[in-house]
């Protein structure tokens, strides 16, 4: 059996992909200072596919996207305790370049936060900053075709990334994600400021972009997880020791997840019994 399919403890869950595991994360506790934010979960990212994570506020399902790239390491009370090992190469090692990884494990955030420059040096940046060989242009183009932004845009390249509608600003940014050609690319709640159009789009853009990436995706929408992920972990808040401490509660397939949970509190939360 491999390490992706290992059972959890303590009131976590087990779940044995059926495809390769791009990502194997084992967080067994996740701090802020002394706050337990996320304990005893186990989280495999298999390639090729969109892994939803869902979830009632506070249970931690942010905080376990953003430490698969080491976001959380800007926040200087962050503290992580596991692995979550890239191809089977720690990413928490002593070694490992943060900065790296992000290149490879790419990441759009809830928020579309073009930078306030032309929306060809958007897509540039992560380009020039990564000092990538190859024809820049070229480059820019790809990437903004990909994110099904080009034919919008190409006659404006020049034009700041900021004049854009909330939709193709959170459109640039996954270009500019894409930009450097990562594997893996996490998402943390992308449609949530947009309307229901922009949000269409960006969920028809994510089933295409899932053929050239493995996508992680944070939604507090449940619909949304039905439409687009393969596969759902779903997230639970433990309060037993007075706290809000965030654990995986169940993990499979979406459609499984969603119609015939193994939990009762999956149960409950699909149900719409709780929020």
């Amino acid at each position: 059996m491999s390490a992706a399919a290992e059972a959890l403890a303590d009131n976590a869950a087990t779940f044995t992909p059926t495809g390769d595991a791009v990502i194997d994360c084992d967080l067994k506790r996740v701090f802020y200072g002394d706050f337990l934010a996320v304990r005893n979960s186990h989280v495999p990212i298999e390639k090729g596919k969109i892994t939803g994570f869902i979830g009632p506020s506070g249970c931690g399902k942010s905080t376990v996207l953003r430490s698969l790239n080491r976001m959380n390491d800007l926040i200087p009370s962050f503290r992580f305790e596991g692995h979550v090992k890239y191809h089977g190469q720690d990413v928490y090692g002593k070694r490992v370049d943060p900065v790296i990884v992000r290149r490879y494990i790419g990441m759009v955030f809830q928020q579309p936060n073009p930078f306030a420059m032309s929306i060809y040096d958007n897509v540039a940046f992560g380009l020039r900053l990564n000092r990538v060989k190859g024809n820049l242009d070229e480059r820019v183009q790809r990437a903004l075709e990909r994110a099904a932004l080009w034919k919008e845009v190409k006659d404006k390249l020049n034009k700041s990334g900021l004049s854009l509608s909330g939709g193709q600003q959170q459109r640039l940014c996954i270009a500019r994600a894409i930009a450097t050609e990562p594997d893996v690319l996490l998402m943390d709640e992308p449609c949530s400021a947009l309307d229901p159009i922009a949000t269409r789009q960006v969920e028809e853009l994510m089933l295409e972009l899932k053929a050239r990436y493995t996508v992680a995706l944070v939604t507090h929408n449940m619909q949304q997880a039905m439409r687009v992920a393969d596969t759902t972990a779903f997230f639970g808040v433990d309060i037993s020791q007075g706290g809000r401490t965030g654990y995986l509660v169940e993990m499979g397939a979406t459609r499984q997840i969603f119609e015939d949970p193994q939990q009762e509190l999956t149960r409950q939360y699909v149900a719409g019994e709780f929020s």
